[in-house]
């Protein structure tokens, strides 16, 4: 369903913004770049599973280097989920380190921003709900929420 109206997301909390992907170096190493790419699915599907772990909602965009973005109620959170032995990512990672870390076949990589609130705003217009709008609250933008500097301000609660 399209949102018709511009339509901005909040988040009562901080959160994290968790970026993570791969990149195929070799493409002829299908296996190799293969396991890496199953992994992350079965990863998602455990915590979609179990909100209780901490990840809001993730999107995933697809080519030679690979983005999933997701949002995480917290740090802590996901920290606890990348080192949970119980959990699928901490096998999958040391599986990766023994048996393809070395071959460069496949490149593997993260980066994680914790946001404050009053430190993001976003705008969606004509969009179905997708990216922060899924993992928060979504509403249509309203007086004192037109431009970027006051959907800043009031994402400070």
């Amino acid at each position: 369903m399209l949102h018709r109206h511009r339509m901005s997301a909040t988040l009562d909390d901080e959160f994290v913004v968790f970026l993570i992907g791969m990149r195929i170096n070799q493409w002829w190493r299908v296996p190799d770049w293969w396991q890496v790419g199953t992994a992350m699915p079965r990863m998602i599907s455990e915590l979609m599973r179990q909100p209780e772990l901490g990840l809001l909602h993730a999107e995933s965009w697809f080519g030679r280097t690979t983005l999933m973005v997701q949002y995480w109620r917290s740090l802590d959170q996901l920290l606890a989920y990348a080192k949970n032995r119980e959990a699928t990512h901490l096998p999958a990672w040391a599986e990766f380190n023994r048996k393809l870390a070395a071959r460069a076949s496949v490149g593997i990589w993260h980066e994680t921003y914790l946001v404050k609130p009053g430190s993001y705003e976003n705008i969606y217009v004509n969009m179905p709900t997708f990216g922060l709008g899924a993992a928060g609250t979504l509403q249509q933008v309203g007086t004192g929420r037109h431009g970027a500097a006051e959907r800043m301000q009031s994402n400070q609660s």
